[in-house]
């Protein structure tokens, strides 16, 4: 089985979480750029972790035979303070690069002007870049978010097949599968989405446009939820190839719209210690 993860962040995982995904089946990912936790108070730490993304963990997930690609964007969370709107101007110079398959986590957190104005102008840049869109809904009140984005979307111009609305749930997916946007669903442990829930809304609305993804991080999440689904899949009667549709094919027609997928399969290398040789770090504090 090969697993394609649409939406994970492994800034916030281990190196034994990529050497479990791999065992998993997991041979890409998709990492977009979120809020880590800690509000940023700079510029800068926007571009340091925006170098990460295109850096440090490619390379990183490489060690473990994963292909990494990653989006761009000001999430929709920090778009409200005032000292991280300077990142806009200098999201150009990221949407350029090899491996940044769409512009994204944008969207809506608490739906306020800032977030309009920053997702605005952020549909703008994924326009004059040929790029997809990753957009996020908010936790609270997402029917009402979901409808302002597929809204927002439709008279931004942006064509419907380019944008992937995520963190969809039983209230929400048929606003956005009648949007002609694709579908994200983030199956977690304990919120969003559970693996029989979305084994359900496949039955219901189809594997067209669906995508199913981890969105692990640093809160209690899964990196292995998009397995336990395609298992889930296969124990409700879906027969393998409708697994591979909605766990590789799907997310690579989404991304690959970017025209920058790098699919060629890895060998997996070193394992992490060999990261760090030389380095008086090492593990268990020794």
């Amino acid at each position: 089985m090969r697993i394609f993860d649409p939406h994970i962040h492994m800034t916030s995982r281990t190196t034994d979480d990529y050497e479990a995904m791999y065992a998993a089946g997991v041979r890409a990912v998709v990492e977009p750029a979120f809020w880590l936790g800690q509000p940023r108070t700079t510029v800068g730490s926007f571009t340091d972790y925006f170098n990460s993304l295109l850096g440090w963990e490619p390379f990183r997930a490489a060690q473990f035979g994963i292909q990494h690609h990653c989006t761009i964007a000001l999430n929709p969370k920090e778009a409200n303070d005032p000292r991280c709107v300077e990142v806009l101007d200098v999201l150009p110079r990221y949407l350029a690069k090899d491996r940044v398959v769409a512009v994204g986590e944008t969207g809506y957190d608490s739906m306020t002007k800032e977030e309009d104005e920053a997702l605005a102008r952020q549909l703008e840049l994924a326009r004059e870049y040929a790029l997809p869109v990753l957009v996020h809904t908010p936790h609270r009140d997402k029917a009402t978010g979901t409808r302002r984005t597929v809204d927002v979307v439709r008279e931004a111009g942006i064509p419907p097949e380019h944008v992937l609305v995520d963190h969809l749930n039983e209230l929400t997916v048929a606003t956005v599968a009648d949007s002609g946007c694709w579908m994200g669903f983030s199956i977690y442990p304990k919120t969003k989405m559970s693996e029989d829930r979305m084994v359900r809304i496949l039955r219901e609305y189809g594997t067209d446009r669906m995508l199913v993804d981890s969105a692990a991080d640093w809160g209690s999440s899964d990196p292995l939820k998009t397995r336990k689904t395609a298992d889930a899949m296969l124990a409700d009667g879906f027969d393998a190839d409708t697994v591979d549709k909605v766990m590789w094919r799907n997310p690579v027609a989404f991304y690959g719209q970017s025209g920058r997928l790098d699919l060629d399969e890895l060998e997996p290398g070193p394992d992490a210690a060999a990261l760090y040789e030389g380095n008086s770090i090492r593990r268990g504090g020794e």
